[in-house]
């Protein structure tokens, strides 16, 4: 079930970084992933928008900061498919949330907004038009999961709840509440998975992630090797945020590319 031909609405369906130098990040995360990278944009049109393929098959987008206002730094970027991207912004401003930037057609193959949910964290929304998103999930190289980190979880259970219809199922992790949101009809993840295949992304409260950043959604990437990709991210200009961690079925750690995007990178574990 790695490969993927398209999502339904409700669904996080692509994740893109948006960098000040977007050759650069290509490159750096070619080195780390394997990534193939292609630049979509033509010679004569500023910016760069990098599409990265693992076996040929896309997994991410590398992008200059263009159209919407920047992000405040350099940040990793999940994007929810939509049936239209502009009645997805307008719930999202009567759910209390925020259009930072408003639906435009991206070079990417999708009309997309930049939103935030009440708590500031931000995301995007995905209208395909020529691109359907992932190609490829849950293999080393590729994108796993979205988690949202917040502060206020009740609050945004109902603002995702009605923009997306997400439903949350909540459940006690060493000591605290972690959420998991799905999304009903979707079939997703892999056969034999510890949790439910129709889950979408997770939510864990700020003081369970262990940081007082701002609010946020942060990606993670599958890899073959925690230990060896943390020490290569060092080795090619990237950041150990924090260094390999054991959890239940997986050994992650969470990095940052060379111009300080964080992303975290989990191992799975099998055990007998």
């Amino acid at each position: 079930m790695s490969e993927r031909d398209g999502f339904q609405p409700g669904v996080p369906c692509w994740v893109a970084a948006v960098e000040p130098d977007a050759e650069a990040a290509a490159a750096f995360y070619g080195d780390l992933f394997g990534w193939e990278t292609e630049n979509l944009m033509s010679a004569d049109r500023p910016g760069k928008y990098f599409r990265c393929r693992v076996r040929g098959r896309d997994v991410a987008g590398i992008v200059s900061e263009h159209g919407a206002p920047p992000p405040p730094a350099p940040m990793w970027s999940t994007y929810v498919q939509v049936e239209s991207a502009d009645d997805a912004a307008r719930r999202a401003v009567d759910a209390g949330g925020t259009v930072i930037g408003e639906p435009f057609d991206s070079p990417g193959g999708a009309r997309v907004a930049v939103l935030a949910d009440p708590g500031g964290a931000v995301f995007c929304v995905w209208q395909p038009d020529g691109h359907a998103g992932a190609q490829l999930v849950n293999e080393p190289g590729a994108w796993s999961m979205s988690q949202l980190i917040t502060p206020d979880p009740e609050g945004a259970k109902e603002f995702y709840g009605a923009v997306f219809g997400w439903t949350p199922n909540a459940f006690e992790f060493g000591g605290a509440e972690l959420t998991l949101y799905s999304v009903d009809g979707y079939v997703g993840g892999e056969p034999g998975q510890p949790v439910a295949r129709d889950v979408v992304a997770v939510m864990l409260p700020a003081e369970v992630a262990g940081d007082e950043g701002p609010p946020r959604w942060s990606v993670d990437f599958w890899v073959a090797d925690a230990d060896g990709t943390a020490a290569k991210a060092a080795e090619l200009g990237g950041a150990v945020v924090t260094g390999p961690y054991d959890v239940p079925g997986f050994r992650q750690a969470v990095l940052a590319d060379p111009q300080g995007a964080a992303f975290t990178v989990s191992q799975l574990v099998v055990t007998h």
